[in-house]
């Protein structure tokens, strides 16, 4: 590989760890085609890239998308390929999946919502991480069940009552 076609191989690389939020470094080596062919699909249908990449281009790619943390740089070793993901969990619970027939992909390392996860036994905590606007979701429906309350309590012979009262409030003066 010539030093231009490396240079293209960076970029496009840099280009889309900018591009998805979410990245998940793992291990396939030892998959036949058959396997590497379902588990390319189930990707495809759940919304996830998956490359094979060299790792020193991986890790200048990093370097260059000023994603280069130490623990994933660590973990460039051997055979490695990486999944694009614009959902956090999406990935592991892909992984997770396909190890149902399956004892890879490994997990090396994964890159989810800013924070780094490191070993293949942190794939359980990332298929159950929440995304950003499920979490907002949840504050929401949070914030709005106590003027649901209010609101129905109002509605039902509560409003009675407080017509009522204002009746009576009403009749004093």
């Amino acid at each position: 590989m010539t030093k231009e076609e490396k240079l293209v191989v960076i970029n496009s690389l840099t280009e889309q760890l900018n591009a998805y939020p979410h990245f998940y470094i793992t291990n396939i080596e030892a998959l036949n085609a058959e396997q590497t062919a379902t588990l390319r699909r189930k990707c495809f249908e759940s919304d996830v890239k998956l490359i094979v990449v060299k790792n020193t281009l991986l890790a200048k790619a990093l370097e260059k998308a000023e994603k280069a943390d130490a623990d994933l740089v660590k973990v460039l070793e051997g055979s490695t390929s990486i999944m694009f993901a614009h959902t956090g969990k999406t990935p592991a619970v892909v992984i997770k999946d396909f190890r149902k027939s399956c004892d890879k992909p490994v997990l090396k390392a994964a890159y989810v919502e800013g924070c780094v996860y490191v070993g293949d036994n942190q794939l359980d905590t990332l298929c159950n991480i929440k995304s950003r606007e499920e979490l907002i979701g949840d504050i929401v429906a949070l914030l709005q069940s106590p003027a649901k309350n209010v609101i129905s309590a109002l509605q039902a012979n509560a409003g009675q009552k407080i017509a009522g009262i204002v009746k009576t409030l009403e009749e004093r003066n």
